[in-house]
């Protein structure tokens, strides 16, 4: 989906309403990547995030997790639901501009939201848009690795924690102010053990660690530039 002012924003709204309808998860392509994941699979690397908006730890993010599971297709995906906040900062239609303005000159990158918010249903909503064989890794923070093993958020976590890990990998990075080792550490918790092998961990240093999007919303509120903190591509749509 191309830049197309008032015609982008009409389409970005009609696709947000649609999937907030949506009862199961399912997810819709606001731009996919014209080379995409050959029909005999490949490797699909999906960094999921609220990116409020989109930062250099973002970025850094992608490019750690590529080392790992070299993608054929990286994913940016955006939750129109987020299992501990609400809607607050950029508004949705924003970030997801933020996203395709990130995305047009990086032939890799597809963009997308998805109904639900937690990852068992995000690998529900991708599966099917996939070819079968896909090696499916998710990119995540310390942060929101720890909400995955909250049972708050199941009703029945062993089971669907068994189903997220056998449809997808988890590679998962230290965010300020928690250390690598802290990272490693959690790993051996009872409840992550079964599914340790699936999780792979990303070193960031540590003023990439630090980085965040409130910090970002922060500074333009007091009317300074965030022009250290995003990546160039969007610094223009940030309004400072």
């Amino acid at each position: 989906m191309e830049d197309q002012g008032p015609r982008l924003n009409e389409d970005i709204q009609t696709l947000l309403e649609g999937l907030a309808q949506a009862g199961s998860p399912r997810m819709a392509f606001l731009r996919r990547t014209p080379t995409g994941i050959p029909e005999g699979g490949g490797t699909l690397l999906c960094l999921s995030a609220s990116f409020n908006p989109l930062t250099l730890a973002h970025e850094r993010l992608v490019r750690e997790g590529a080392r790992i599971a070299p993608p054929d297709e990286i994913l940016l995906l955006l939750a129109l639901a987020n299992v501990d906040k609400g809607i607050a900062g950029f508004p949705l239609a924003d970030r997801l501009r933020f996203l395709l303005a990130y995305a047009e000159n990086r032939p890799k990158l597809s963009v997308a939201a998805v109904s639900h918010g937690r990852f068992v249903d995000k690998a529900r909503a991708i599966r099917p848009l996939v070819p079968p064989q896909t090696r499916l890794a998710f990119i995540l923070g310390f942060d929101t690795l720890v909400r995955l093993f909250d049972p708050r958020y199941y009703r029945d976590m062993e089971g669907e924690l068994a189903e997220l890990f056998a449809a997808a990998e988890v590679l998962a990075a230290n965010r300020a102010p928690e250390t690598p080792e802290a990272v490693a550490a959690f790993l051996h918790r009872r409840e992550v053990r079964p599914f340790r092998d699936r999780i792979h961990l990303l070193r960031l240093p540590a003023d990439i660690a630090s980085i965040s999007a409130t910090a970002v919303r922060r500074r333009l509120a007091r009317g300074e530039s965030a022009a250290d903190l995003v990546p160039p591509e969007i610094l223009p749509l940030l309004g400072r």
